[in-house]
């Protein structure tokens, strides 16, 4: 509920610190990753701001180095997630009823927090839990986790101040936006600190209660994140973070009455069959629940016959390799005009062959490991069955190793088909498909892109013809909720290019914005009468 306005002043991004030999950074973060590793921590649940332990531990390992322990986390069952809506609840009316400035200035303290006192370790968390290098880390659990809570405050005070106009005649008129009745369930993912936190504080700031499961591969850094949240000053039972099997949170969630909402994001085939359990049970609750999923998808570049071949093989390298491929937003299809194809891959060729490849612990790599071993095994299972195809060219990579940590080369594929199983498929890793395409196929080809796959996340176009430019934009406007012209397909700045797609890649509610917010409210609208009528005749019943 409103009780006041303040004017919040626009944010600015974070700056993103360089981390370049010899800077006061650079030693901090290394002094935080030897400070991590030199002790095994005891990771508890949180629930109604209790830490909760059980009989079961599971052990936390880098996945670059899978021998050192980090770390054991207690493990729930269904009776923790019982206890985490309970919570919830009990702290619902007085969260949602404290007035939005308080709210938001937790959430603000949060920030200033992860931007001074906890950034190193926030850091340092996500590259041993999550085999982050030290600038992925950075603009991940660093400087977009404070965009989002920064520019979020914004886009709250922003909501709040929208109101209708005042009515002729005596009354006024003015918009309410409540929390949702009930509690929200935060489902968020290892490869996304900045994700892991933005999906549990976007609904909580806006007067909601959560019960959030993360990824057991990101339970390391969001450990750190609860730390954080607390010493911010979050009320008790307001987020509530407990780790349980998937199923187990599923069947006690789904079937609550108080099930209000769910922010996901993962992979495509949970949130449908996420979607289709909230639609069976739909007569269970006290509200249509609000669905928020961003999810899979199958990213493309596209290279124009005038694309410049120097930015062009920087975008395909970073865009495919950079956390391994591990982003949703990652390049794991490209269509290359054929005039450019030979300088092109010479440059890929020539780069890739110069990444290391290692631990996060040494600035000097490029590529670190893939988050365990079912990604591992699954990834290897694709270059292998790549290396038996005799239609199918590897020009670079093709190997791996997990016998210290899980690492996969950076991989290209070359394929004459455009419709092989790499090019259609999330593969979700450092594996990239080329297809060549003859330049006056260049209509033909945007067809194809648009058709190849169920998903519409991000994509990108490099090219100096500004009519080939447009008519991409045009043909593939379905295609990609994230489009970039003459850029790499990843990279959304919060406050700059809100993140979302449509089609099987999730709701496209677009985080980093006030779209996203405005799906953790429910308006009410109030019209209040000064001086109201006091007969009900109209003028025109009148006698002539």
């Amino acid at each position: 509920m409103l009780k006041g306005f303040f004017n919040v002043p626009h944010p600015v991004n974070e700056p993103v610190l360089t981390y370049s030999p010899g800077s006061k950074e650079r030693k901090l973060l290394k002094e935080a990753i030897a400070e991590a590793r030199s002790k095994v921590i005891d990771i508890p649940m949180y629930i109604g701001g209790k830490e909760i332990r059980t009989d079961h531990q599971t052990s936390i390992f880098p996945p670059h180095d899978h021998q050192h322990l980090l770390g054991k986390y207690h493990s729930g069952t269904k009776e923790h997630v019982s206890l985490a809506i309970k919570a919830a609840l009990k702290a619902k009316p007085a969260w949602e009823n404290l007035a939005w400035e308080h709210r938001a200035a937790i959430f603000l303290k949060a920030a200033d927090l992860i931007a001074g006192p906890y950034r190193y370790k926030l850091n340092a968390a996500t590259m041993l839990g999550q085999s982050k290098n030290a600038y992925q880390a950075e603009i991940d659990s660093a400087c977009e986790l404070i965009d989002f809570l920064r520019f979020n405050i914004k886009y709250m005070s922003d909501i709040y101040a929208q109101q209708p106009p005042v009515s002729p005649g005596g009354s006024w008129n003015r918009v309410e936006q409540r929390p949702l009745e009930g509690f929200v369930f935060a489902l968020t993912p290892f490869n996304f600190t900045a994700i892991s936190g933005n999906l549990p504080t976007s609904a909580a700031m806006m007067g909601n209660v959560i019960v959030w499961k993360p990824s057991n591969t990101q339970i390391y850094s969001a450990n750190v994140l609860m730390e954080i949240f607390r010493e911010a000053g979050l009320p008790d039972g307001v987020i509530n973070l407990i780790y349980v099997s998937g199923p187990d949170a599923g069947d006690v969630i789904f079937s609550h009455p108080d099930f209000a909402g769910i922010h996901f994001t993962g992979s495509t085939a949970v949130f449908q069959n996420i979607w289709k359990t909230i639609g069976n049970n739909i007569h269970q609750y006290k509200t249509y629940p609000r669905i928020v999923g961003e999810t899979g998808g199958k990213d493309f570049i596209l290279v124009h016959g005038s694309a410049n071949v120097e930015a062009s093989a920087t975008a395909i390298l970073r865009g495919a390799f950079e956390y391994q491929g591990q982003k949703c937003s990652a390049a794991s299809r490209v269509y290359i005009a054929a005039s450019v194809w030979p300088a092109i891959k010479e440059l890929l060729q020539r780069d890739l062959a110069g990444l290391k490849i290692g631990g996060t612990e040494d600035f000097g790599n490029f590529i670190n490991a893939v988050i365990d071993e079912k990604s591992f095994d699954k990834l290897s299972g694709y270059i292998d069955r790549a290396k038996s195809d005799k239609d199918l060219e590897i020009i670079s990579g093709g190997n791996y190793d997990k016998s210290k940590g899980y690492f996969i080369e950076p991989t290209v594929l070359l394929t004459k088909d455009p419709y092989y199983v790499t090019m259609c498929e999330e593969l979700f890793g450092p594996v990239l498909t080329v297809y060549v395409y003859e330049d006056s196929d260049f209509e033909n080809t945007l067809h194809l892109i648009d058709n190849t796959s169920i998903y519409a996340l991000t994509g990108a176009i490099l090219a100096q013809d500004r009519y080939a430019i447009e008519k991409a934009g045009h043909a593939l406007r379905n295609a990609a909720g994230n489009f970039y012209i003459n850029d790499k397909c990843t990279g959304a700045v919060v406050g700059q290019q809100p993140f979302g797609g449509a089609r099987g890649s999730g709701t496209n509610d677009k985080a980093g914005s006030m779209i996203n917010l405005l799906r953790w409210v429910s308006p009410r609208a109030i019209k209040e009468t000064f001086d109201p009528p006091k007969d009900y005749r109209y003028p025109f019943m009148e006698k002539e």
